[in-house]
């Protein structure tokens, strides 16, 4: 069972907004769709939940298009957009999402809720963006649809909540394990959530993979300028940082034997992303 993504082109006038994306989202993964903002993120989660239509390309949900109402009940994205009315009350939402998806768990909302500090009988409209942002976290962990998506989702929210939400998204995922997928430009505050990334830029995947075979397969190295100069000859370099007499840069390859006075380090994913987006930058 898996959300196929296949040839997903789509253009808003003249801005090509994704360019021949095709992807697979499988049950037991939490995903990290990177991106900087205007990547295209959420054009693409918007068309994968039907709230826009491809320009061409196909997605199916289990198999099916995702046009049923039978595909997208398997889904649920929590995005920035409010489709409640303006006088609805957070109490009120809950249950409407509630009488759309049979495996609402009111009981977790509810928790959820009180954990943030989300008062139930305010108005959607009144909340503030962090509590907008809250209230649609609160609907994203209890609809338990086998694949959500969050869009940005910590818009708004201090470090605290943050925190929290973050681990009560692996507390979902031990509990309920879909295919959950976290649309962010924060991706250090998310690295250790993620086990598969896909990495976009202007519309198109530039890298996907687990994150550990990501990581595997760069490397950062420093040392002297002129020694530096020499070992990267002929190497794959994504970006490179010089202070004084010293340089820095980060390899895409496996590391052979250094010659004295380099160093050889790991990259985290947030640098690997930073090295990626500075490559395509120099293109």
């Amino acid at each position: 069972m898996a959300i196929e993504i296949t040839h997903i082109t789509k253009s808003f006038r003249e801005t090509r907004a994704l360019r021949d994306v095709s992807l697979t989202l499988e049950g037991g993964h939490i995903y990290g769709l990177l991106g900087n903002n205007g990547a295209g993120k959420s054009t693409l989660l918007n068309i994968i939940t039907d709230r826009v239509r491809a320009d061409g390309g196909t997605v199916r949900i289990d198999g099916t298009e995702n046009r049923s109402d039978e595909a997208l009940s398997k889904v649920f994205l929590v995005g920035e957009q409010n489709f409640f009315p303006e006088d609805m009350r957070v109490k009120k939402a809950l249950r409407t999402v509630a009488s759309f998806y049979p495996d609402f768990d009111m009981a977790l909302a509810e928790r959820t809720a009180e954990l943030f500090g989300l008062n139930l009988k305010q108005k959607i409209t009144s909340l503030s963006t962090g509590y907008g942002s809250i209230f649609r976290i609160v609907l994203g962990l209890a609809v338990n649809t086998p694949y959500l998506f969050f869009d940005e989702p910590v818009l708004g929210l201090d470090a605290q909540h943050r925190e929290l939400f973050y681990r009560l998204v692996l507390e979902k995922y031990a509990e309920h394990p879909c295919a959950v997928v976290l649309s962010t430009h924060l991706i250090a505050e998310a690295a250790n959530l993620i086990d598969y990334a896909f990495i976009i830029r202007s519309g198109a995947i530039l890298r996907q993979g687990p994150t550990e075979e990501l990581m595997e397969g760069a490397y950062t190295v420093s040392g002297p300028a002129a020694a530096m100069e020499q070992y990267l000859s002929g190497r794959h370099v994504l970006s490179e940082t010089a202070l004084g007499g010293l340089k820095t840069a980060c390899v895409q390859g496996q590391p052979d034997p250094l010659p004295d006075g380099l160093e050889i380090g790991g990259m985290n994913l947030q640098d690997y992303f930073i090295s990626l987006m500075k490559e395509e930058d120099r293109k």
